[in-house]
């Protein structure tokens, strides 16, 4: 794909989507950090609704510590592998408390250490909280980058790397929102909605599978 087709996907996924931000409700980086490490293969909605009722009780390292694994599973047994979440969530309040006064780090090597935070969680904090331009690869970004070809690639990181080239640098600090939201509401897994797509005509997926119906 070249330059001037990228900028243009880019371009209009920013028109159509002029306010690209997570949907998990957070009203700190803390939170913000907590809801991601929730919503490893759990959807946004089933998250915010846990720590709706978690947040309004304890919000911080301390207060959440506080609560102890039993105490902590009780705000999120909705959401899929609760008792390993519990016990990571818990585990980073530690580190925060010990190592970085109770506040989320702002590199990738110390989110890194924390439990429960991987690459795509470093990332996403890096991004959301902190204003960096990265790419945090999920299953959206994955399937748009294979599908549209953005970023092709068979593992995670090789399909991180090839957005983070290919890019355009205007839309850089956005682009990980403005993907996720076109993958979750348009660009969906199975039958997407290509009739309603902004970037239809610009889509090679939508190309090719025309070029076989046409053939």
């Amino acid at each position: 794909m070249n330059e001037l087709k990228r900028f243009e996907i880019f371009k209009r996924l920013s028109v159509a989507i002029p306010n690209p931000t997570t949907e998990l409700k957070h009203h700190s980086t803390f939170e913000l950090l907590i809801a991601v490490i929730l919503s490893a293969q759990a959807t946004d909605k089933s998250v915010n609704l846990a720590t709706d009722k978690l947040y309004a009780i304890a919000n911080t390292p301390e207060s959440i510590l506080a609560l102890g694994v039993l105490g902590l599973e009780q705000f999120i047994n909705t959401i899929g592998l609760y008792h390993a979440k519990a016990k990571n969530v818990l585990a980073t309040c530690q580190m925060l408390i010990t190592h970085h006064q109770s506040q989320v780090p702002n590199t990738r090597e110390a989110l890194e250490r924390l439990p429960g935070v991987g690459r795509k969680t470093a990332n996403v904090i890096l991004n959301t909280a902190f204003g960096e331009p990265t790419i945090a690869v999920d299953t959206h970004l994955f399937r748009l980058g294979n599908r549209i070809k953005l970023a092709t690639g068979k593992t995670v990181l090789e399909v991180e790397h090839k957005y983070l080239k290919t890019i355009p640098a205007e839309f850089m600090q956005d682009a990980h929102h403005l993907l996720i939201l076109h993958g979750r509401y348009t660009c969906i897994a199975r039958k997407p909605k290509c009739a309603a797509c902004c970037i239809e005509d610009l889509c090679e997926y939508q190309a090719k599978e025309y070029n076989v119906v046409n053939n």
